[in-house]
C-alpha cells in the first residue's frame, strides 16, 4: 500500500500538464550567430537563429540576436563588433535572481591546442573571454555552444549553477557540427519529451539533439567526428548522450561523482501549462526538493527500506504542497 501511495504522490506532483495560465517572462535568450563560412550553410544557420527565435517568443523569452550583419555603436556612426556587441548585451543583463539567462552560439570554432575561439565579424570570442564576462553571474545560466572544437569551453565556461552543452567534447573535434541545428529542432519539438509530461527539458533536448546526430552519421554511412557533452553539476566534465537511458544516467563516474543531468531537467524554454503556473521562488523550491529526492534514492540500499520510503514519502508531500491547487 505504501509503494502504491508512493507512485500516486510521484503521478501527481512531477509536473503533469495542467490548465492554461496566462504567459510570463521564462527566460533571457542571447543568440550569437558567428560568422557562416561556407555560403552553403548560410540556410543551416540562419535556419538555426530562426527557430530559437521562434521557440523562445512561444516559451515567453526576451531575445536578443547578435548577427554578423554589421550594426552602428549608439550614439556613434562608427560600426560595432560583434565581440563588442556581446559584452554590450551581457553588460546589460541583471547578473542576480532567479530568471535563466540563455546564451546559444552557433557558427564556426577554432582550437590551436591551447586556446578556443568562436569565429565572431571581427575579433573572436575566446574561451577565457567569456568565461571572465560571465564571472559575476549567479543567476541561473543555459550556455549552448554549437559549433566545431566547443569542447575546448567546456573547462572554463562550467561552474555552480550552469548548465553547459558544447556540440564537441574536445577542441580537436574541428570538422563542421550538425549538432546545433538538431539542437534548435529539438528543444521545442514534443517528439523530444522523453517523461510525457507536455514540456522539453534542456536535458531531454540535449539527448534527442545528440541522437539525432548519431542517426545521421549512422545512416550516411560516415564517421562519427562530433561527440556532444552535457556538464550540469559543476566539475567541468561533461557527460555524453550514450550514457543515458531515457532521462536516467546508467553508467557511473570513475571517481564516485553523480553524473550530469538532473539540472538540466529541471529547465524548460518552453514549459507546460503547470509550470508556468509556479512562481520564479516556488520553482526554486520545487527544484530543491527533486534534488533531495534524488540523493535519497541514491542512498536507498544502505536506509533501508522503511527509513528510505519514510524520509521519500516526506518529500514527495512537500513537493505535492509546492504546487497550486
Amino acid at each position: 500500500m505504501r509503494f502504491a501511495f508512493l507512485i500516486w504522490l510521484l503521478c501527481l506532483v512531477f509536473r503533469l500538464p495542467g490548465a492554461e495560465v496566462p504567459a510570463v517572462v521564462s527566460a533571457d535568450l542571447i543568440v550569437l550567430s558567428g560568422v557562416i563560412g561556407e555560403e552553403t550553410l548560410r540556410d543551416d544557420f540562419i535556419g538555426s537563429v530562426g527557430k530559437w527565435e521562434e521557440t523562445a517568443k512561444g516559451g515567453g523569452a526576451r531575445t536578443t540576436v547578435i548577427s554578423p550583419v554589421p550594426e552602428k555603436k549608439p550614439g556613434s556612426t562608427a560600426l560595432e563588433t560583434q565581440l563588442d556587441r556581446l559584452h554590450r548585451a551581457l553588460g546589460a543583463q541583471q547578473h542576480d535572481g532567479l530568471t535563466p539567462l540563455w546564451l546559444i552560439m552557433i557558427g564556426h570554432g577554432t582550437f590551436d591546442g591551447k586556446d578556443a575561439k568562436f569565429n565572431l565579424e571581427g575579433p573572436d570570442l575566446s574561451a577565457s573571454d567569456l568565461a571572465a564576462s560571465l564571472r559575476e553571474f549567479t543567476r541561473p545560466l543555459v550556455l549552448i555552444h554549437c559549433a566545431s572544437a566547443s569542447g575546448a569551453f567546456l573547462t572554463a565556461l562550467s561552474a555552480t549553477n550552469r548548465v553547459v552543452v558544447t556540440a564537441t567534447r574536445s577542441g580537436f573535434e574541428q570538422n563542421y557540427v550538425r549538432f546545433g541545428r538538431a539542437m534548435a529542432a529539438a528543444i521545442s519539438d514534443l517528439e523530444s519529451d522523453l517523461d510525457h509530461d507536455g514540456q522539453v527539458s534542456l536535458l531531454e533536448a540535449f539527448l534527442s539533439a545528440a541522437y539525432r546526430v548519431f542517426d545521421f552519421y549512422k545512416s550516411d554511412g560516415r564517421m562519427l567526428t562530433e561527440h556532444a557533452l552535457l556538464d550540469d553539476n559543476g566539475d567541468g566534465k561533461g557527460t555524453p548522450a550514450e550514457w543515458y537511458r531515457g532521462i536516467r544516467p546508467v553508467k557511473k563516474a570513475v571517481d564516485g561523482t553523480s553524473l550530469d543531468g538532473l539540472r538540466a531537467h529541471q529547465i524548460h524554454l518552453v514549459a507546460n501549462a503547470r509550470d508556468r503556473a509556479l512562481t520564479p521562488e516556488m520553482r526554486q523550491k520545487r527544484d530543491n526538493l527533486e534534488w533531495e529526492v534524488f540523493r535519497i534514492r541514491e542512498k536507498k540500499v544502505e536506509l533501508g527500506e522503511n527509513a528510505y520510503y519514510g524520509q521519500l514519502e516526506r518529500l514527495l508531500l512537500e513537493l505535492g504542497s509546492v504546487y497550486p491547487p
